[in-house]
């Protein structure tokens, strides 16, 4: 039997006519809402979809038209405002089940994970929860896992290794969550993943940590992006973190394995965690990447950006008629009638440009009608009034390149107030040397994590650190000058370990002592990556973090 895309084109004709009667019938529907009739029509032309792409086998877009079915079955007539959503989801849902269809009738490929959002915004409509990414991915998820080396820990100091370690996948998670510097913050959390997996290796609970360690490489090395199911996911494996701790006989939901299997065959990492999991599991490259799925989805569902170049082509072509007419003016050549003409046409753009979310550049345009509609034969248009037209025209004109550009937000850097120019320009120099300080400090970090590797490579050749005590105090140098009193202390007692406990003793010290002072280093690389020294105001628990790893240490360090 022909199924799928190949078989779409039989029914392409009467399949997509009978989309646009459920779509006719629902439009009038929403404008008359005590017309049963028009909701009845509907519901029996997505009945006809519905059987059709059950019949023709594609097995998303009949997902997608069974929720849509159900939904709209949901509706009463004379339904209110009450309702609004859930019938703005399905007509959303039904312009993307039929740009879906007519690209798989075009390009004979399905790709049923572009339905997902428009499905989950319906099922969130009808107060369901939302399918997983993972929803169309398939995987045995009973493999198993090649044995390693555990930490030889006792009980006690291993779950307070563990608590400790949860808690820097916190700080990495709520960095995550709120975007500050995204990729420093996935880093932390896979070192703190990767630390628990070492922790809990060969343990029921320790496949959580497996597979999460690298999946967290995976969102890094894929550049993934940080949606909101994502930022759910990972606030989910701390909530499981706090039952890994002190149940080694923990086991992880199925789903949430899968889910982070997802992540991994998505972003087609060859990282060092993500490549030996990708053959336990048999993962294979998925078919299309995370970036092409949302470039699909927004053509999909909106104008797309050709058509945003051709909006911001043709608003730039109104502009050049408005500057032209202001020529005009200025050379006194101008007809009376023109004076309207340019009134309209502003008040025209300034609506476009809201429309399109160029608002302050649409308030821009909108502030001069007045003046505009003024001028008449009697009253000429002032030299002062035309140069402030000519001012709204040329910053209208940079707003409308960001369109060209995908970027529609408004704003930009602070400008100076008048008189105070000098101030700004001095505040500007020390902010510029802070970053310089800054960037120093991460840089004499990252050299003693590298020198720390190198030692512990080397079993314990010292000389790899001869220069790290060294650089670590120009760090703490730079931190009180930066006004980071505490974050110079903790540098300064990192420094003091490797000193004594390091370049100084007979016997190098533990792997997991050492492993606890890398962990020290990287929450304070983390603390200037985040940006926290140039914004004191963020990531307040980054220092505590640091603070716990020098305690563990064995090092006194004031709270």
């Amino acid at each position: 039997m022909v199924s799928g895309a190949s078989s779409l084109s039989l029914v392409r004709n009467e399949l997509f006519t009978t989309m646009e009667e459920a779509e006719s019938s629902l439009e009038h529907f929403i404008a008359e809402r005590h017309n049963g009739s028009l909701l009845q029509q509907a519901v029996e032309s997505l009945q006809q979809v519905r059987g059709t792409l059950k019949l023709i086998e594609l097995a998303g877009a009949e997902l997608l038209a069974q929720h849509v079915l159900d939904q709209a079955t949901d509706i009463p007539a004379g339904a209110g405002e009450e309702r609004d959503a859930q019938l703005s989801a399905l007509s959303n849902a039904l312009h993307v089940l039929r740009r879906y269809l007519e690209s798989v009738d075009a390009h004979r490929q399905e790709m049923p994970e572009l339905l997902l959002p428009a499905i989950n915004d319906l099922r969130q409509a009808g107060g369901q929860p939302a399918l997983p990414e993972s929803f169309f991915f398939s995987v045995r998820l009973d493999q198993a896992r090649p044995r390693s080396t555990p930490a030889t820990l006792d009980a006690a100091a291993k779950e307070s290794e563990g608590r400790r370690l949860r808690h820097m996948y916190q700080v990495g998670l709520l960095g995550f969550i709120r975007e500050q510097n995204a990729l420093a913050s996935l880093r932390l959390m896979g070192r703190a993943m990767g630390r628990l997996d070492s922790l809990y290796a060969n343990e029921p609970r320790g496949r959580l940590c497996w597979i999460a360690a690298a999946a967290l490489e995976a969102q890094t090395d894929g550049q993934l992006l940080a949606r909101k199911a994502r930022k759910q996911l990972f606030s989910r494996i701390d909530r499981e973190l706090k039952q890994v701790l002190g149940n080694d006989q923990y086991e992880a939901p199925r789903s949430l394995l899968k889910e982070l299997l997802y992540l991994v065959a998505l972003s087609d990492s060859r990282g060092p965690l993500a490549t030996p999991l990708r053959e336990t599991f048999g993962l294979t490259p998925l078919p299309f990447t995370d970036h092409m799925l949302e470039e699909e989805y927004r053509r999909l569902s909106g104008p797309g950006q050709s058509v945003m170049r051709s909006l911001s082509s043709a608003i730039r072509e109104e502009l050049a008629s408005v500057k032209d007419m202001l020529d005009l003016i200025e050379r006194g050549t101008v007809q009376v009638e023109s004076l309207g003409n340019l009134h309209a046409l502003l008040g025209k753009l300034s609506k476009t440009l809201g429309m399109v979310g160029l608002s302050s550049a649409g308030n821009s345009l909108s502030a001069q009608l007045q003046t505009v509609a003024g001028w008449s034969e009697e009253r000429l248009p002032q030299s002062q009034e035309l140069l402030k037209l000519a001012d709204a025209v040329l910053y209208v004109e940079g707003m409308v390149a960001n369109l060209e550009r995908g970027d529609r937000r408004d704003g930009g850097p602070a400008q100076a107030q008048p008189g105070q120019e000098a101030e700004s320009f001095a505040q500007h120099q020390l902010y510029e040397a802070r970053i310089v300080v800054v960037d120093e400090a991460q840089a004499g970090l990252a050299l003693a994590k590298r020198a720390i590797t190198a030692y512990l490579e080397a079993n314990g050749d010292r000389m790899h650190l001869s220069n790290v005590p060294f650089s670590l105090q120009a760090v703490r140098g730079g931190l009180w000058f930066l006004g980071q009193e505490r974050a110079a202390l903790l540098v300064g007692a990192c420094a003091e370990y490797i000193q004594k406990q390091m370049f100084e003793a007979p016997q190098m010290p533990s792997e997991q002592m050492l492993e606890t002072l890398a962990d020290a280093l990287s929450s304070l690389e983390y603390y200037l990556e985040a940006g926290a020294v140039l914004r004191p105001e963020t990531q307040p628990s980054v220092l505590d973090l640091a603070a716990e790893s020098v305690r563990a240490l064995g090092l006194p360090v004031a709270a």
